[in-house]
C-alpha cells in the first residue's frame, strides 16, 4: 500500500462521525509521570511492599515490618523501596537506625482516579 493511501491517525475516516470525548486525553508530561508510577508497580515484590505499607496503621511502616515473607534479601527490599520512593509513591524518614516508609495518598488517588475513569468508560460502552 502506498504511503499516500495510509489512514492518518487522529483524523476521522470519511463517513466516520467519531465518538465524543468525555474528557481530555493525558498530556505528554502527565503520561510520563503516570508511566513511571505504573512501571514501579509492575514488579510483584514492589506491589507487595506498597500493599504491606498501605495496610499498616497510618499507611506507614518500618523496613523490618514489611520485609517478612518476601523471600528476598534486605538489600533487595531496600532497592525496591527506593524505586517506589523515586516514583513518587512513598516517602521515607530515618528514625534512629530504622527507615520508615509512608504511602503518598495523593499518588494512589491519582492512579485510582485514572483507572476508575477508564473502567467507567468500559462499563458504559
Amino acid at each position: 500500500m502506498p504511503k499516500s493511501e495510509l489512514p492518518l491517525i487522529g483524523v476521522p475516516a470519511p463517513g466516520c462521525a467519531g465518538t465524543p470525548r468525555i474528557r481530555p486525553p493525558l498530556d505528554a508530561d502527565t503520561a510520563t509521570e503516570v508511566a513511571v508510577m505504573f512501571k514501579a508497580l509492575s514488579d510483584p515484590v514492589r506491589l507487595r511492599l506498597l500493599s504491606a505499607i498501605a495496610a499498616r496503621a497510618g499507611g506507614e511502616a518500618c523496613v523490618c515490618d514489611v520485609s517478612e515473607g518476601l523471600e528476598v534479601s534486605q538489600p533487595t527490599v531496600s532497592h525496591h523501596l527506593k524505586v517506589l520512593r523515586q516514583a513518587g509513591l512513598l516517602t521515607s524518614e530515618r528514625r534512629a537506625s530504622w527507615v520508615y516508609y509512608r504511602v503518598i495518598p495523593e499518588a494512589l488517588q491519582r492512579l485510582s482516579g485514572l483507572l476508575a475513569i477508564e473502567a467507567d468508560v468500559a462499563v458504559s460502552a
